[in-house]
């Protein structure tokens, strides 16, 4: 009789759940996120829609730096629904791993939510699990059973480390969907951030995390990130294309890590004074590479590193005093957080680590784009 009992009980309880999923999916709209609004992009003239460097450059760049450019980091699309469910379908290039950064951040995406008062909130993140593992397809529900009694503001930022093709948002087959407001991340304010894999989102684990995501958030702007794994070595064609950003409010340089003690002695004045020269009324930021934390019992390292952010903050000084206006230098006294368990790898950065870099730069940033606008009125 107990038996019996028990197994009435375990029926009415799991009987919701099994008509549940005997119940067909209700269906989707695919939106193409190009139809939307895309975010953090630098270049309109890229050879991929999710590529970051102008087409012309091919010829020009090496090989390994245009690979780099193929991540997607930083971009990503805003959007306003009144959707019960939000989630994404994409291609990946590569379907790229790496030992030491998680599949989430390299080629997963993240969605962010907009509660008001300059606050957004992280809602999920697809593991990139391959629906059509021959064409690289990954497709994800992050959310459902929304408020769907009125239209919010949503952000989903693209892979850090892979490429992504024909990006779309899906929503219910009956909801609404918009470009997002242009007054939140402010489509009139641009940084453009240039460097290296640290700057690129390596190693983040998921993609709100890469320090230029955190920092758009933070300061209501867009974030175009110009960081190449590897390659952040001031080649001077990358001066002459960003100075054509014609939006761009700040360029952020973070190149050191990627550049010896001669690169940095040698290239700094010529890249920066490239784009002195054709945006004069663009402040420019200089930071400092990071202190790894085995430098202080490395006895080379405990050298070449210091030595290397003298050859670059030589160049800033004369930079400098040739002309102080809109030139910035950021020391890296507690950039990174590397101390206190701010790596993966002892270079590149965890989300403490990203968070530690974005808390630095975000104050400093903030005053130099303030002060920008006030002498621009």
């Amino acid at each position: 009789m107990k038996r019996f009992l028990l197994w009435t009980l375990l029926l009415v309880l799991t009987a919701p759940a099994l008509l549940a999923a005997d119940e067909p999916e209700k269906p989707w709209q695919y939106v193409n996120a190009n139809t939307l609004r895309i975010i953090n992009k630098g270049f309109n003239d890229t050879e991929r829609e999710y590529s970051r460097i102008p087409a012309y450059l091919r010829d020009s760049v090496r090989a390994d730096l245009w690979d780099r450019q193929q991540c997607s980091s930083g971009i990503g699309v805003r959007f306003a629904t009144n959707s019960s469910r939000i989630g994404i379908r994409y291609q990946l290039f590569w379907n790229t791993h790496m030992i030491h950064m998680a599949d989430t951040g390299l080629k997963g995406t993240d969605l962010y939510i907009w509660e008001g008062d300059s606050v957004w909130r992280h809602v999920n993140t697809n593991r990139p699990y391959l629906a059509d593992k021959e064409n690289k397809i990954v497709e994800s529900t992050y959310v459902s059973n929304l408020d769907t009694t009125r239209m919010t503001e949503y952000m989903v930022y693209f892979p850090l480390y892979d490429g992504v093709n024909d990006v779309e948002i899906k929503v219910d087959s009956t909801a609404v969907i918009v470009p997002g407001a242009t007054d939140i991340i402010d489509a009139g304010t641009k940084i453009v951030a240039y460097g290296t894999s640290i700057l690129q989102g390596g190693c983040a684990s998921r993609t709100g995390m890469v320090a230029t995501n955190i920092i758009g958030r933070r300061l209501n702007c867009e974030v175009v990130n110009l960081g190449f794994s590897g390659e952040g070595k001031m080649d001077q064609y990358m001066a002459r294309a960003m100075a054509k950003i014609e939006d761009a409010d700040m360029f952020v340089l973070d190149p050191v890590p990627n550049c010896t003690e001669m690169m940095c002695d040698t290239l700094t004045y010529d890249f920066v004074n490239i784009l002195r020269k054709a945006r004069p009324d663009v402040p420019i930021v200089m930071v400092e590479g990071p202190m790894y934390p085995y430098y202080r019992y490395d006895s080379f390292f405990g050298k070449y590193l210091p030595a290397k952010n003298a050859a670059f903050r030589k160049n800033y000084e004369r930079l400098k005093s040739e002309n102080p206006d809109n030139l910035y230098y950021v020391t890296s006294d507690g950039l990174d957080g590397v101390e206190d368990d701010g790596t993966v790898d002892g270079i590149h950065l965890t989300d403490l680590g990203f968070l530690h870099y974005a808390d630095k730069l975000t104050p400093i940033l903030a005053d130099i784009l303030n002060q920008s606008k006030k002498e621009k009125k």
